[in-house]
């Protein structure tokens, strides 16, 4: 739980000059993932909650409970590009706490995980496509809702 405080406190004090020029513009409900080949068995329902503000760049912060039965704190920062009216593609970075399991990633440094992969957006739904190492698994897919703030 101290890890989770300390990933918070670390994201909203990168985040506050964005977050300080307005609100959030989107609210994006995590549903449930599909782990691709996997080689163990993983948590797929997912349940999180996300607040994003898109700019440029799009910066989102969230809380989400994850494949490993634990709840992680995640910071992210991507780019989207329009396809056409209400369909976007784009790619993220991230960071995520995984309290205890950050041992169970290749690249780790302790709970702290980098992710990263590519998103679309088809008017309220979301798909997140992050591969993996081939080790316990070949890709992950995440999947939830989003909604517009303003």
């Amino acid at each position: 739980m101290k890890s989770i405080a300390l990933c918070l406190t670390a994201t909203l004090a990168l985040t506050a000059p964005v977050a300080a020029s307005a609100g959030p513009d989107r609210l994006s409900i995590l549903l449930g993932s599909n782990h691709v080949n996997a080689t163990r068995s993983f948590q797929e329902f997912n349940p999180g909650v996300f607040l994003t503000w898109e700019r440029q760049l799009n910066y989102s912060v969230g809380l989400y409970y994850n494949s490993y039965k634990e709840i992680s704190a995640l910071a992210s920062v991507g780019y989207d590009y329009e396809v056409a009216t209400d369909f976007d593609v784009g790619a993220f970075f991230a960071l995520a706490i995984y309290p205890g399991d950050g041992d169970e990633f290749r690249y780790s440094a302790g709970d702290l995980v980098p992710l990263a992969g590519l998103q679309a957006r088809y008017k309220n739904v979301f798909v997140q496509f992050i591969p993996a190492d081939g080790d316990s698994l070949d890709a992950l897919f995440t999947f939830g809702l989003t909604f517009e703030l303003n």
